[in-house]
């Protein structure tokens, strides 16, 4: 009895060791599969949100411009400089967008990208104010903002590719809500007839947008918000508003509404009514959790805040 008593307890005590053992097994592949997460550092919410649908869980991301922000003016703090330093990838726009922080991103080449890299150069707008330079609202057409989706993902793919087969699935079905975005705001812009396609907001953030989806657009301060209206500008704004007679003008979320605000006093000036149709996000998403705190949402805001104003129906969000 005491042989089998012996026996029965050192057969307890393996197999608790192998408890112990399988337990001690799983804890360092808890703490491997943690490690292994990429650490991705984001300008813009716009790229945060692309990294996030691609990524999943294989992701950590951090957007260091959040709602409301002006990429065009933004400055990198010093903890900016530490969270870009301590990632594995950075993602960021290009073309001039962040405009001070091009001097950063130069010093971590290596592992800061610009999405608008795959982007072929003969799609680009070159506007007449950059000396060989292009307007970096890429975003605005769906259809170009896909292949920087797909950059970001081979990209995500040379860094992690025990995810390959994830990235490039959830890619996948990114993409398809793309198309159809597109297809949807390119239905809505057909709704209004062409003579009052006319979007007219602070800054020339929408040329890729007027491009693709058929709007003639004028912004009162250029490509970049860094450049001020003068007098001169205003009042032309405001004289082609009163002879195309156009119903309503538009605020952003990320500049100041004062310019627009005294376009319209211009208009009003010279006998015209001229409403402010409501808010668009430009250079920044919405607030994270919100309708338009997603790519899509944004664009879907966009649409409908344009149509719905320029058909004079009934402005449900204006500022």
């Amino acid at each position: 009895m005491k042989k089998i008593y012996v026996m029965c307890m050192i057969a307890v005590a393996a197999a608790l060791l192998l408890s112990c053992g399988k337990k001690q097994e799983e804890d360092k592949t808890d703490v491997v599969q943690e490690k292994k997460r990429l650490e991705i550092v984001t300008t813009t919410g716009m790229i945060a949100d692309i990294v996030r649908n691609i990524g999943g869980e294989a992701v950590n991301v951090t957007a260091l411009m959040g709602p409301g922000v002006d990429p065009h003016l933004y400055k990198a703090s010093e903890g900016d400089v530490g969270r870009m330093a301590n990632a594995d990838i950075i993602f960021y726009n290009g073309l001039h967008l962040e405009g001070s922080m091009a001097d950063v991103f130069e010093k971590l080449k290596g592992k800061a990208f610009a999405v608008t890299k795959g982007i072929d150069r003969s799609m680009l707008i070159q506007p007449d104010e950059f000396e060989r330079a292009y307007d970096p609202h890429v975003w605005f057409d769906v259809r170009m903002w896909m292949i920087a989706v797909e950059y970001v993902r081979d990209k995500l793919i040379e860094h992690d590719r025990a995810s390959a087969v994830i990235f490039d699935t959830e890619t996948q079905a990114y993409l398809q809500q793309l198309a159809e975005l597109h297809d949807y705001v390119l239905k809505l812009a057909k709704s209004v007839s062409p003579n009052q396609r006319v979007l007219v907001t602070a800054h020339d953030a929408f040329n890729y947008f007027g491009r693709s989806y058929g709007f003639q657009v004028r912004g009162l301060q250029g490509i970049s918000t860094a450049s001020e209206a003068g007098t001169a500008d205003v009042q032309e704004l405001a004289q082609m508003i009163v002879d195309r007679r156009i119903a309503a003008i538009f605020v952003e979320t990320s500049v100041s509404q004062r310019s627009i605000k005294t376009v319209q006093a211009a208009v009003v000036a010279k006998g015209f009514d001229v409403r402010i149709g409501g808010h668009l996000y430009s250079d920044a998403m919405g607030t994270e959790g919100t309708a338009a705190g997603s790519y899509i949402g944004m664009v879907t805001h966009n649409i409908e805040t344009i149509v719905n104003a320029l058909h004079g129906g009934k402005v449900s969000n204006t500022p």
